[in-house]
């Protein structure tokens, strides 16, 4: 530091001496030769699209985007709650994201694609048929992607925590094999959130586990976790009334509550280091841009 120091006050004390003679010895600035070559592009760019487990205030998403990319990496959370493969087309929301896709400046643009929770949803325009609509929604998407001159990334969904019989009650597990199999036929990366998120959770416990949720469970819940099966899941996955979906009160605020599915700021914080780590191992080109 102090060699430094004086280095830069030995140049502070004669300005203009040390660069006089550089400038001698060059032509006059009308006779140089003007380059033109563009700097490299080195900025990257992800995209992630999925439901309310990956959207702001109830997924995991922000907190991988504001702690787990590097400066050079431009990160948009598209995640929006009570979307599915279907119902997330059908609004618009992808052709918003394939338009991010396609915007160019970048040395390469990734998207993260999580859906599976509401595709079991019994409403018509979320329900998707895990062996037909699904799959071949995700194989578009896929081809969306590519086509939008950036790499697919499927992400199989976040284990939901609820427990039966001191055992975790992974509901998701044949959406997650859905997503493997369409990963290994579209050539994908994978990155397995469910496998993860899974583990994480059974390590946990049923009750330790409440803690990643939006807010503080009731004591009957908690009763119910140490008795090892978790009370019915708010909202139930077969068909989630609206009123019990994380709404949004004065501001545009979310409502904070309680249950087995959406994630806190613990949550979330967990679930995004789990991101963070699979995605590194799926895709190796972008890890140098990643933080644990």
């Amino acid at each position: 530091m102090l060699k430094m120091a004086i280095t830069l006050a030995a140049l502070l004390a004669v300005p203009g001496a040390a660069f006089a003679q550089t400038s001698e010895a060059q032509p006059p600035i009308e006779k140089r030769e003007k380059r033109v070559d563009a700097p490299p592009i080195t900025a990257y760019k992800i995209i992630l699209v999925g439901d309310s487990t990956m959207a702001p205030g109830s997924g995991w998403a922000s907190v991988f985007c504001a702690y787990h990319v590097k400066s050079s990496v431009a990160c948009l959370n598209l995640g929006r709650g009570g979307r599915s493969t279907r119902s997330y087309q059908a609004e618009g929301s992808w052709k918003i994201a394939m338009s991010e896709a396609a915007a160019q400046g970048y040395a390469k643009k990734y998207v993260l694609i999580q859906f599976g929770h509401n595709d079991q949803s019994t409403k018509a325009e979320r329900w998707t048929d895990l062996n037909t609509d699904f799959q071949s929604n995700l194989k578009q998407m896929v081809l969306d992607v590519r086509a939008a001159g950036a790499v697919p990334v499927l992400v199989t969904p976040l284990s939901r925590r609820e427990f039966r019989d001191g055992k975790l009650n992974n509901t998701l597990a044949a959406w997650a094999d859905a997503v493997r199999k369409i990963a290994v036929e579209m050539k994908a990366p994978v990155v397995e959130l469910n496998r993860d998120s899974a583990k994480a959770v059974e390590q946990l416990g049923a009750v330790e586990a409440m803690k990643l949720a939006m807010a503080e469970p009731l004591p009957e819940e908690i009763a119910a976790g140490k008795a090892g099966t978790t009370l019915r899941p708010r909202p139930a996955p077969e068909s989630p009334p609206a009123s019990t979906l994380p709404r949004t009160g004065p501001r545009g605020r979310i409502v904070q509550k309680f249950d087995y599915t959406h994630l806190g700021e613990v949550g979330a914080k967990a679930m995004a280091k789990i991101v963070a780590y699979d995605l590194a191992v799926a895709v190796p080109e972008l890890s140098s841009q990643l933080l644990p």
